[in-house]
């Protein structure tokens, strides 16, 4: 094992750079009830340095996913009108949309139930993008992970589940996982040939190879839509030309740090998600 501590660089931008210099992020997430998910996603992407923005959401709910920021574009995923399920087509349309995407951020706030599962398993096997997956993502891949990350193991994964998600994942408790979360992470990322972000206090970044300990962050971060914030910053950084590990350790660092300076101005009872995300630019230019 390689204990990292050093931070990787984002290159600099030069001059004659355009929004395509910088990546295209498609983020599939939200569903009714949920979309503040997608747009707290797609905000961080744009916040973290992404040149181009497509938010796939059920089409019940793209226009207010549209109307939460205006600087990303939405697609629109097919819904069984009477269940507000996403249907079969739905996984199709993801594929066609990833033609012209870099990086694909996937879970947040989808839900679960219906076909779901299968919708996701089918999105994940045949994208031929590097996937950051998580929330309702890592619940569908819980059914069956072993075959899923083996049918997977060609292209880049980054897997970014709390401990209770990471337990399920592994079939152990929170409390083992917690207990034995440096071991657990990287013998799990060296099986399946992924990179695990294993959040929590001390957030753990592993290959299996490496192992890097976050050390910015604090307890106010405990709450509703951080996580779905992380999502879209290391999607955003890989999008950049960062390699999955090295946009992970980053992005976790940033967010982190974007999340501290959130609580030195509003304390950390009152911290919400939309504050990390707020404070991301600040974040990346203290770098």
């Amino acid at each position: 094992m390689t204990t990292v501590t050093a931070l990787p660089n984002l290159p600099p931008r030069t001059a004659d750079s355009h929004k395509g210099t910088f990546g295209k992020v498609l983020i599939v997430a939200g569903s009714r009830g949920m979309t503040g998910a997608a747009i707290l996603c797609g905000g961080a992407a744009l916040r973290s340095g992404a040149g181009l923005v497509q938010v796939a959401v059920p089409s019940d709910v793209q226009p207010i996913v549209a109307a939460g920021n205006p600087c990303y574009t939405t697609a629109s995923l097919s819904i069984e009108v009477n269940r507000h399920q996403l249907t079969e087509d739905a996984a199709p349309t993801v594929l066609e949309l990833l033609r012209s995407a870099n990086v694909l951020a996937m879970g947040p706030g989808m839900g679960q139930g219906g076909k779901i599962s299968e919708i996701i398993e089918i999105i994940l096997v045949q994208a031929e993008v590097p996937v950051v997956l998580d929330a309702d993502g890592l619940n569908a891949l819980a059914a069956n992970p072993n075959d899923v990350l083996k049918r997977r193991n060609q292209h880049p994964t980054v897997l970014t589940p709390h401990p209770g998600e990471f337990g399920r994942l592994i079939r152990r408790s929170t409390h083992e996982v917690l207990e034995h979360r440096k071991e657990l992470a990287m013998n799990y990322a060296a099986e399946h040939d992924i990179v695990l972000v294993l959040k929590g206090q001390g957030t753990l970044v592993t290959d299996g190879r490496r192992l890097f300990q976050n050390t910015t962050g604090n307890p106010g971060m405990a709450t509703g839509g951080t996580g779905d914030v992380l999502t879209g910053v290391i999607a955003a950084l890989i999008a950049q030309g960062l390699a999955p590990f090295d946009a992970s350790q980053l992005g976790v660092h940033v967010h982190g740090k974007a999340g501290d300076l959130a609580a030195e101005e509003k304390g950390q009872i009152g911290l919400i998600a939309t504050d990390v995300l707020d404070q991301l630019p600040q974040a990346f230019r203290g770098l």
